[in-house]
């Protein structure tokens, strides 16, 4: 057999090897466009949109730090803000309803509707837990004003309440203290547990705490970064940890327990922890710690938020229908998330 040798010149073989190159290029694109399929565009996660026109703020009502918001039983949205009034009310299609507070109140952080519609509310300046009427009449004082402390007639910088069908009170006493205080209804001391630490039962600011229908607590460990879920005698049951820097919580009526907050960090090497924030979240999980949902939200810059955006997002709260309200400190606003399914 005898072979042969081409005698072909180094431009024509570089010609040939570039077209050989450029064909098999083409067949791919061509075997690539006849595989590809035609994706559904069928939405499976749930989304949420911004209501750039919800609420309809008044004129004369200012807003603050927008630390608390909740809803009642009737889709009426509750905020307890740093401004005037310091409780504003507002219906689901943002309409001004009232606001009062203003002659007792001093400094917003979290606000709780118990079962019968009565309103509670903190104040960080006073040391106090205050139980109002839905209209602003006050009926009860827990603390004693303007005196910080730890024992049965004191708080420092109490955070948030949480209150059971039968008017039992459980209060975070977390900025000062920490730990939670237990009232009968009348406003008797029964116990308090907790303290300074990072091991189940201690806390590390105890930021928020709500109950689920079965009368579990769940308190928002902050600077742990950690859900602690307790007995109302005060045991541990569980710690939900490497998940979140939970700041709110929210629990419906069906047991969906919702959180807003950061995604999970470590202590900076300067500073407190927490802000600024990296992020912005909320969360919904079943009563066993499962994450069933998460949403991100995106992160403003002080000063120049634009709607949809939050920083340091403080407070949650849900409809009966799944719409969110997210009320932030940095953005001075609460605004309403409309649910897309």
């Amino acid at each position: 057999m005898t072979s042969r040798v081409l005698n072909s010149s180094p431009g024509s073989l570089r010609l040939t090897a570039v077209a050989v190159v450029g064909l098999v290029a083409w067949l791919g694109v061509r075997a690539l466009s006849a595989a590809e399929p035609t994706y559904p565009r069928v939405d499976m996660a749930v989304g949420y949109a911004v209501d750039p026109k919800w609420p309809q703020r008044p004129k004369n009502v200012t807003w603050g730090a927008m630390t608390g918001v909740t809803v009642d039983a009737h889709d009426q949205v509750y905020l307890y803000t740093r401004g005037v009034p310091p409780v504003q009310v507002y219906d689901t299609n943002g309409r001004y309803v009232r606001g009062w507070g203003q002659d007792v109140l001093k400094s917003a952080h979290f606000i709780a509707i118990d079962p019968k519609g009565n309103v509670w509310v903190p104040d960080l300046d006073t040391h106090t837990v205050r139980k109002f009427t839905p209209t602003g009449k006050l009926l009860l004082t827990l603390g004693t004003e303007g005196e910080p402390g730890c024992d049965e007639k004191h708080f420092y910088l109490p955070t948030d309440i949480a209150v059971t069908p039968s008017g039992d009170v459980f209060v975070s006493d977390g900025y000062g203290n920490a730990r939670v205080v237990h009232f009968d209804a009348n406003g008797k001391f029964i116990k308090a547990w907790g303290k300074l630490g990072s091991r189940p039962g201690e806390f590390s600011i105890a930021h928020a705490i709500e109950l689920d229908s079965r009368g579990r607590l769940y308190v928002c460990d902050r600077n742990n970064a950690r859900v602690q879920v307790f007995n109302q005698a005060g045991k541990c049951l569980a710690e939900w940890r490497n998940l979140l820097v939970p700041w709110g919580i929210h629990i419906t009526k069906s047991d969906e327990i919702w959180i807003c907050g950061s995604s999970p960090m470590r202590w900076p090497k300067e500073g407190g922890f927490g802000g600024p924030p990296k992020d912005q979240l909320f969360m919904r999980f079943d009563p066993d710690g499962k994450v069933r949902q998460l949403w991100t939200v995106p992160l403003g810059v002080e000063g120049k938020m634009k709607p949809g955006q939050v920083n340091i997002v403080h407070g949650i709260a849900v409809d009966s229908v799944g719409n969110v309200y997210l009320g932030d400190v940095a953005g001075k606003r609460v605004q309403k998330f409309v649910r897309q399914d």
